[in-house]
């Protein structure tokens, strides 16, 4: 993240220049397109191979996990994953230097601004890896990224709250009142889809009744669209910023 095109006392020309806005909107709608057209497909053209359990009941949706293991589904979900994976670690970077200047004096906070790092970090790669090892290829490997997805989003998300709390109490800005705020609606929105998924996915394993599936998959759905809702307040926290590209100088400083 860089604010200006002089670096070390050398004027680099920008390559790309972009606002944050610009920036997050890309990184979001990057798996947002991605999933919808993955879903889209497997609906339409394989039904019955991303509705189908082992329960044999009739389902009306498909599963994330079945809309992404089947071709071309697959091949679209993990370029759209893998280009929005780099932004994504930015993003988190960025937000560990703005909490760690925000809060360079307070020890609880500055903690969690690392915790919040460490489960940024984890919340990524456990995407990483429930995309590119697919259900029908490894489903131990497949459902532990999963896991690890879901665990680390909600563990980041309580932390981000903890730490928006803080600064919305010492800040005169209504865009952090109003990031804070919205961060704890997507939060317990994400909290509540989480806890019907489990149900129904439970439910349709233990008695196979039919649409439980099909719940499970609505809800997985909210789950994720959730997910990205809270990923998305970052347009409030960072709205004056800039992305920008810098190219280097041929010559080399020591």
């Amino acid at each position: 993240m860089l604010q200006g095109s002089n670096i070390l006392g050398h004027e680099r020309p920008v390559v790309i220049r972009l606002s944050y806005t610009t920036f997050v909107l890309g990184t979001v709608c990057l798996p947002l397109l991605g999933l919808i057209t993955c879903v889209f497909i497997s609906f339409v053209f394989h039904f019955d191979d991303s509705t189908g359990t082992h329960c044999q009941v009739p389902n009306y949706l498909p599963s994330i996990s079945a809309s992404i293991s089947l071709s071309p589904e697959c091949h679209i979900w993990r370029l759209c994953i893998g280009l929005h994976s780099a932004p994504r670690f930015l993003v988190a970077v960025t937000y560990f230097k703005f909490y760690k200047t925000r809060f360079a004096s307070r020890f609880l906070e500055s903690s969690l601004s690392c915790l919040n790092l460490a489960f940024s970090i984890s919340e990524n790669l456990g995407l990483l890896l429930l995309t590119y090892v697919s259900s029908n290829e490894t489903f131990f490997v497949h459902k532990e990224g999963f896991v690890l997805f879901i665990v680390s989003s909600l563990i980041y998300m309580l932390i981000t709250c903890r730490l928006w709390k803080a600064i919305k109490k010492y800040s005169l800005s209504p865009e952090d009142a109003k990031s804070h705020h919205w961060k704890v609606r997507f939060l317990l929105l994400n909290i509540s889809f989480c806890a019907f998924a489990g149900f129904f996915y439970w439910k349709h394993n233990m008695y196979c009744q039919s649409g439980s599936y099909t719940l499970f998959a609505l809800f997985e759905y909210l789950v994720v669209f959730s997910n990205m809702a809270f990923h998305l307040t970052a347009v409030w926290d960072f709205k004056s910023r800039e992305v920008m590209v810098i190219s280097c100088s041929d010559d080399k400083d020591f």
